[in-house]
């Protein structure tokens, strides 16, 4: 079995990238959005890599995967008493990776490094990396300005109307060497594209300097898993600002967000009927369970992609020997 490399964030990529991992282990690379992260009460957050560490690590809450199970916010009560912050609830065990990582970078290291470390303590066996050591921060336009999406979430509630995105300084961010080697490598067989919002945490990545090309140069397959089920989101706002920016909330709308750069699509068995007409746009289709409620569903999803890919590779490889 050859090495595959996982693009995304967020609960729904990291439950897939565990049913990965537990079939791959060290032959897995996991590219995290990181144009989420932020500062708060002078820590450097980083929730996307945060929620894919604490769960391929089997720490993370099962109602709440971007914080560990158990989680306490005596800390954040005790802040909010002394006059801090009174959004952002804090978890307490959810402090020691900004903690650590704030002082790491203040130390010169870098965003890399820094995770390297992180899985060499949890014990994780994947290859995680950031998709860039450099700063991106994500920008949500909307009709009452310009907001992060941490803003966007824990202090306007997903309210504002979104009309665009804006990803600062990602066409000048450098895409690190360990992510460059993982797409280049000669055993690789594909790159997934996990199911997340591919607004604000799929194409960060894709904006990062370079990265789009890197992705179409790579012979593999590129295979996207869509977030939407059955006209909405499984988790977070996704339908939302697609109905915004004028789309309808379908797993087409997301395929057509990658078009040109997957070769393969997974769609939920409740959306079977779009399966069709996704295939008239020359992109292979599966259809498969893909609401992953338990480490079981986790672990056939990631069985049913990974053949998926190599389907899509063997089809790849018969129209570049026939010339089509």
């Amino acid at each position: 079995m050859g090495t595959f490399v996982v693009l995304g964030g967020q609960v729904g990529g990291a439950k897939l990238a565990d049913g990965l991992y537990h079939l791959l282990k060290r032959r897995l690379t996991v590219i995290v959005n990181t144009g989420d992260d932020f500062e708060h009460v002078g820590l450097a957050f980083s929730p996307d890599l945060d929620t894919l560490l604490y769960t391929l690590a089997g720490l993370a809450s099962p109602n709440a995967g971007w914080e560990p199970q158990g989680e306490t916010r005596r800390l954040y009560e005790m802040l909010k008493m002394v006059g801090g912050p009174d959004r952002v609830p804090l978890g307490d065990q959810s402090l020691a990776m900004p903690i650590l990582r704030t002082e790491g970078l203040a130390a010169g290291r870098t965003l890399s490094e820094i995770t390297r470390g992180f899985c060499q303590h949890l014990g994780i066996e994947a290859n995680v990396l950031p998709m860039s050591d450099d700063r991106v921060r994500t920008q949500l336009l909307t009709e009452e300005g310009a907001v992060s999406f941490q803003d966007y979430f824990s202090q306007l509630a997903c309210e504002p109307v979104v009309t665009g995105f804006h990803y600062a300084n990602a066409a000048e961010a450098t895409i690190p060497e360990a992510i460059v080697n993982a797409l280049r490598a000669p055993d690789l067989e594909a790159v997934i594209i996990g199911p997340c919002n591919p607004y604000h945490t799929v194409r960060p990545i894709l904006e990062t300097g370079g990265m789009r090309e890197l992705l179409r140069k790579q012979g593999a397959p590129v295979i996207a898993v869509s977030p939407i089920v059955g006209g909405g989101a499984l988790q977070g706002s996704a339908a939302k600002m697609m109905r915004e920016l004028g789309q309808e909330p379908l797993p087409r709308t997301v395929a057509m967000e990658y078009y040109k750069l997957i070769d393969g699509f997974v769609i939920d068995q409740v959306d079977a009927e779009q399966a069709e007409g996704l295939r008239a746009s020359g992109i292979e289709v599966l259809v498969a369970p893909t609401v992953m409620r338990s480490l079981n569903d986790r672990v056939d999803l990631a069985v049913q992609v990974i053949k998926f890919a190599r389907h899509v590779a063997t089809v790849k490889a018969e129209a570049a020997e026939s010339g089509a």
